[in-house]
């Protein structure tokens, strides 16, 4: 089992629209960021996690053919405004694909991208099919399911969702704020990937002071900060980390 962080930069991505890198050195690979998007994958199947408007670039960039299952952080457009690009992977199967999110980000998603899930017309079916959030996620490995846990997180004034897969490996891209009642399904994971958007405060994201925090109490393997601004360089972030955290790159995958 494979995950893979298919974009790791904020909401505008690094560079902005208009070319600028703020911090970052444009010479450096590691600094090119698209938008936040991750992927589990198996054999079997692959989960792709929030659908950002580079999706498209990222399933190039990574070679990936297949989608089986989406799940949904939150509504915000820099997580599902990509949706459009799952198109071909009904084209391929003449099935709708199974999308998963929070009631919130359902509305959003009914509203927003209503006829991505509505039978228009025999030219244009529709090409998901739209499920709450439960605790029975999982995803096939061979003969075994993995179990994805799902918990509820604030990220300023709304919810995101933070899927843990298997055990093993957090996945939380965007938060402000994580309840005390659910640190016990963080500790001891192999992998923590989490919130780290600048140095100063942010209302609804993490800091890399507030970041280094958690990860001090939960006590990963290693910790991989993603959600990067453009005041972060690569390289000047890495050096002032301990030695099991790094920065997260566009296409960085581990094994579980």
């Amino acid at each position: 089992m494979k995950f893979i962080i298919l974009g790791c930069g904020s909401s505008m991505g690094v560079p902005r629209p208009d070319g600028y890198f703020g911090n970052c050195n444009p010479n450096d690979k590691k600094n090119h960021r698209t938008r936040c998007c991750a992927l589990i994958k198996t054999k079997d199947e692959t989960i792709l996690i929030d659908t950002s408007p580079d999706l498209r670039q990222q399933l190039i960039d990574n070679k990936i053919n297949q989608i089986d299952k989406v799940f949904y952080s939150h509504m915000h457009a820099d997580q599902t405004h990509g949706i459009n690009d799952l198109r071909v992977f009904y084209i391929k199967k003449k099935v709708p694909i199974n999308v998963y999110a929070d009631m919130d980000t359902k509305r959003y998603l009914m509203k927003t991208f209503g006829y991505c899930f509505k039978n228009n017309s025999i030219e244009y079916p529709a090409i998901l099919k739209l499920n709450s959030i439960n605790q029975k996620l999982s995803i096939k490995d061979g003969k075994k399911n993995r179990k994805i846990i799902p918990i509820k997180v604030k990220h300023g004034k709304v919810n995101s969702i933070c899927y843990i897969i298997d055990k093993k490996l957090a996945y939380i891209s965007d938060v402000s704020k994580i309840n005390k009642k659910d640190y016990k399904y963080f500790q001891n994971l192999n992998y923590l990937i989490i919130d780290c958007l600048w140095y100063r405060y942010h209302p609804s994201h993490l800091n890399l002071e507030s970041s280094l925090e958690l990860i001090k109490k939960f006590k990963p393997k290693k910790s991989i900060l993603t959600n990067l601004h453009l005041d972060l360089d690569y390289q000047k972030l890495k050096r002032r980390l301990p030695k099991n955290v790094v920065p997260a790159y566009d296409g960085l995958s581990v094994n579980l």
